[in-house]
């Protein structure tokens, strides 16, 4: 009977490296910030499986890649060519993990530039050690939220902020077409209702209006904390909080992290903290930042 291999499971999963069930086998998560690779990232990766055993990857749903079935034995000599080639294993265990972001800039929808984000976060963040539990962070660029932050243990959707300026509305209807808040605006009588409390600040009434009644004042964040999917799915809350530069942004990420892993218990997700010692705890926290 072949002798299975002597190794340490916790050292190597904390390398992103995880045990299969089939033994001796091993899949390599690698750190792919906001789903983004280059085209020599890409060509290296190729060239390099073609070297060894696993004959393809495995795209995750946090827009990771996984190499699946590599061999023991080869573990060591494949991580060396794959961070040759800058790619490198993505943080696993109770750390924050590999931050997600959908195209932002690049979308005709895009309020935010998620991508140039995703990387100064993840590069000040990503595999912060000693939570309790894992910590996930989604970046979606406007309320559409295609990346799914009330998903995220802490969530970041691109907003703006805008006036409305009635002597300057012709009650055209344009911008309530252009609307999918159900409820946000509407003709009434000849003139534009906005209800306020319905609008989830996408923009799009500003980009639709020909007469300049709806003005751009600013770009903005809304930050949802506690969410997560699983066994046991639960979706983040939107905080009562105005974060209107990237500055104050990563500081209330950096004071989330820290004030998780303060109150967190072990083996406690984020959302169950802050739902044991209260919301209201936290947010005080991170208007300090």
């Amino acid at each position: 009977m072949e002798r299975k291999p002597e190794y340490d499971a916790a050292a190597l999963k904390a390398r992103g490296i995880m045990e299969q069930k089939q033994p001796g086998l091993f899949t390599i998560r690698l750190r792919v910030v906001g789903g983004r690779l280059n085209a020599a990232e890409l060509g290296a990766l190729a060239e390099i499986l073609t070297s060894y055993t696993p004959d393809h990857v495995h795209l995750t749903m946090r827009q990771g890649i996984e190499i699946p079935n590599a061999h023991f034995e080869d573990i060591e000599r494949l991580c060396s060519d794959l961070a040759a080639a800058g790619l490198g294993p993505a943080p696993v265990g109770p750390c924050v993990r590999t931050i997600t972001a959908c195209q932002g800039g690049s979308c005709r929808h895009g309020i935010i530039d998620t991508q140039r984000l995703a990387q100064k976060i993840d590069g000040r963040f990503s595999g912060r050690w000693g939570l309790p539990h894992k910590f996930k962070i989604g970046i979606t660029g406007c309320p559409n939220a295609c990346i799914k932050p009330r998903e995220n243990d802490l969530g970041i959707m691109g907003v703006v902020t805008k006036t409305f300026h009635p002597s300057l509305c012709s009650g055209c209807g344009l911008c309530v077409g252009s609307c999918s808040s159900p409820g946000a605006l509407s003709i009434e009588s000849g003139s534009l209702v906005y209800r306020e409390g319905a609008c989830v600040n996408c923009g799009k009434c500003v980009a639709a209006c020909p007469s300049g009644a709806w003005e751009l004042t600013g770009v903005g964040y809304a930050v949802f904390v506690g969410g997560k999917m699983g066994k046991e799915p639960k979706l983040g809350k939107r905080l009562a909080l105005d974060v209107l530069d990237e500055d104050h942004l990563l500081n209330v990420v950096g004071a989330a992290i820290e004030w998780y892993a303060v109150h967190g218990e072990q083996r406690e997700r984020f959302g169950d903290t802050v739902d044991r010692v209260g919301i209201e705890k936290l947010i005080p926290r991170l208007r300090s930042g």
